[in-house]
């Protein structure tokens, strides 16, 4: 069926790429939009754009009435799903296929087969394609049922969400005593994330490479593979870093996965871009892991070194046109390497960020292909994915293509949340990666004993200085990309430095100013007083391009605020906060048993009541942000005095959410903060 008019059922960096195309191959496109997303970049995208609800993503992107409805009112014969959301909703193609709306996708047909990890796996194993040993639940298995299962798997394995994928509803059970209390948590979060709490229990297999084959299928029966992603840079089984063709693959390898991956795909007639997924061992052989029947998050690599548009070849087979055509061959070109930027502290648990991005600003690198979706005064709601933007680099081989994206991700600066930046700088640059010999569960193993960089003394140095400059004052900003008037933004951040004073001499720009370390080395102050071993930075603030540090001109970008500021110099970008004339908050005492939220979220769950004796390192409570469960843990030993929150309230960083007494103080609580972590 031939269409002209494209409804994009997505949003962020994903709705921006699929926007893009289309309007690329002269389709008018329409945009849907929540309320929290009015002003987003893919609704200015748009030839139009429909408002279908409130933030809540159930009652928005997620409601497949709203988005038919949206169809119907804009005119769009067809929908583009992305990834994400309702992109493998059997319910949602068969909807738009009832009335009449072209599916940029499969048929329901299809995933069902193929979307849901049960069945899947059912399908691989009838093919004849190497499958690990497992368990399908189905939907409404009894808990002693999936008890007993487990049993006969074995420690270790997998519980999994059969109805989804990104890592939610996943967890790893390496002792069968704490299997009941991981299913309950993973179909928990899988209901949440993908309406079903059904669960595959699998054997887990290790040490593994995650390695994925794309796989195009037409109406004609045509099917055709374009080579082979590795995907095993992964945390909490979420990934992060994405790169194509796989190290180490060989030709015959390659061969072997595509005739297994185009075996399991035209079984169901599949119609579309679908990726088969494999675990890899190290003996080379292959079993088969779930399939993603929509675009994937990754599909950036591919495109980087075959040269083919995959969301303009979705469209194009949606349309009947056959696969053949489309691509009469197809040839491999070098090396590509994506890194996922999330809104996310990885040195805090990875708790998630949301709130106003004060700046943001990526580099134009030969090379390096950005996909976001910010727009101008960005903000990343906390009721989605913590996803930000992709960078993509491309090179001869691999190493260059490393080293490209190492350099682009140091220059790109995103002020106002914290972001991974920095870990994914250290895991590009780990010996492991840059040697191609990692496995699934490599970050697990090495970054245990990782750090928040620490921030050198020049940074505050620079800090201090545009604090106090007059410029800089005045704008608000600095760097090439500094805005044309101040803007505030008091958001709830963990603090890079703490400026009790700037030991300045202001003329025409220059300042000398001595930095010092108290009682923390990792959070050196800017004094005006001597100090033991203090450290004099000469610093010249360069119009608004650049700063000299000591004789070195270096990138600086800036957003400064009533009470500090941001900045990204010297590696580090961090939040500093002027505290002169304010007395120093004395730091709360640790193991005092005061529970605080560190992130926006949604209670979804009180484990304790008042009275009730915990354990240090039990847990509490659990939150949901970002589709994520995230463990809050007792910081102390002691007694339940008092619970601040109820299940489903709305809290934000720094609210109280219980309060402990704890066993070494009697009767006397305190005020330090429990940290929470992700299961």
């Amino acid at each position: 069926m031939r269409f002209d008019t494209l409804l994009v059922a997505n949003r962020g960096e994903i709705a921006c790429r699929i926007l893009r195309t289309a309007r690329a191959l002269g389709m008018r496109t329409v945009a849907v939009y929540s309320d929290v997303d009015r002003e987003a970049r893919h609704v200015a995208l748009a030839d139009s754009a429909i408002r279908i609800g409130p933030a809540d993503a159930g009652a928005s992107y997620l409601d497949i009435a709203r988005i038919i409805a949206a169809c119907q009112a804009s005119g769009a014969n067809a929908v583009h799903p992305g990834y994400g959301f309702r992109s493998e909703s059997a319910e949602f193609s068969r909807a738009c296929r009832d009335a009449g709306i072209v599916f940029v996708g499969p048929s329901p047909e299809a995933i069902e087969a193929l979307g849901n990890k049960s069945s899947a796996k059912a399908l691989a194993q009838r093919c004849g394609v190497p499958a690990l040993p497992g368990h399908c639940s189905g939907a409404d298995i009894e808990p002693r049922e999936l008890a007993a299962a487990a049993q006969r798997i074995g420690a270790p394995l997998m519980i999994k969400a059969a109805a989804g994928g990104g890592g939610r509803g996943m967890r790893r059970v390496d002792d069968l005593a704490d299997f009941e209390q991981r299913a309950h948590s993973a179909a928990s979060e899988a209901l949440a994330a993908f309406g079903s709490g059904e669960l595959l229990l699998e054997q887990l297999l290790e040490p593994a490479r995650h390695v994925e084959v794309q796989v195009l299928g037409d109406e004609h029966g045509n099917y055709i593979h374009l080579g082979e992603r590795d995907c095993s840079t992964q945390r909490r089984h979420q990934k992060l870093i994405e790169e194509a063709p796989a190290p180490g693959v060989s030709r015959e390898l390659r061969e072997a996965l595509g005739v297994a991956a185009l075996r399991l795909t035209s079984e169901v007639g599949y119609c579309g871009a679908v990726t088969i997924e494999f675990l890899l061992a190290p003996d080379g052989a292959f079993y088969f892991l779930e399939a993603n029947p929509r675009l994937q998050v990754e599909h950036t690599v591919t495109e980087a070194i075959t040269g083919v548009d995959l969301v303009e070849l979705q469209l194009r087979i949606a349309q009947g046109e056959v696969l053949p055509t489309l691509l009469p061959e197809v040839s491999w070109t070098g090396s590509a390497i994506e890194a996922r930027l999330c809104a996310e502290d990885p040195f805090d648990g990875f708790a998630p960020q949301s709130g106003a991005i004060a700046h943001w600003s990526f580099p134009q690198h030969l090379g390096v292909r950005i996909d976001h979706g910010l727009a101008p005064a960005a903000t990343v709601p906390r009721h989605y994915d913590s996803l930000i933007v992709k960078l993509i680099a491309t090179g001869a081989d691999r190493e260059q293509a490393r080293l490209r994206l190492i350099a682009a991700l140091n220059e790109t600066t995103v002020l106002g949340i914290a972001t991974n930046r920095d870990y994914l700088i250290r895991c590009l640059s780990e010996a492991s990666f840059a040697a191609g010999t990692i496995d699934t569960g490599w970050i697990e193993r090495s970054s245990a004993s990782w750090r928040a960089p620490v921030i050198p003394s020049g940074w505050f140095a620079a800090a201090a200085a545009l604090r106090v400059d007059t410029a800089a004052q005045r704008h608000g900003a600095h760097g090439n990309f500094a805005s044309t008037g101040p803007r505030t933004h008091a958001l709830p951040m963990r603090a890079g430095a703490a400026l009790r004073a700037v030991a300045v001499t202001p003329e025409n720009g220059r300042y000398r100013v001595v930095v010092a370390a108290p009682a923390d080395a990792h959070q050196p102050a800017a004094r005006l007083e001597t100090a033991p071993a203090p450290v004099v930075h000469e610093v010249e603030i360069v119009g608004n391009e650049a700063i000299v540090i000591d004789g070195a001109r270096v990138r600086c970008v800036a957003r400064l605020d009533s009470a500090g500021g941001f900045a990204d110099t010297l590696g580090s970008c961090a939040r500093f906060d002027d505290l002169r004339g304010a007395a120093v908050r004395r730091s709360e005492r640790a193991g005092s048993g005061t529970i605080i939220a560190s992130m926006h979220a949604q209670v979804a769950r009180i484990a304790v009541e008042c009275g009730q004796r915990v354990a240090q390192g039990e847990l509490v409570a659990t939150l949901e942000s970002m589709k994520i469960e995230h463990h809050v843990l007792a910081s102390v030993a002691g007694t339940i005095s008092a619970i601040a929150v109820r299940v489903g309230a709305q809290v934000a960083p720094g609210q109280l959410l219980l309060q402990i007494i704890p066993d070494s103080v009697a009767g006397h609580p305190g005020t330090a903060s429990a940290e929470e972590r992700n299961d």
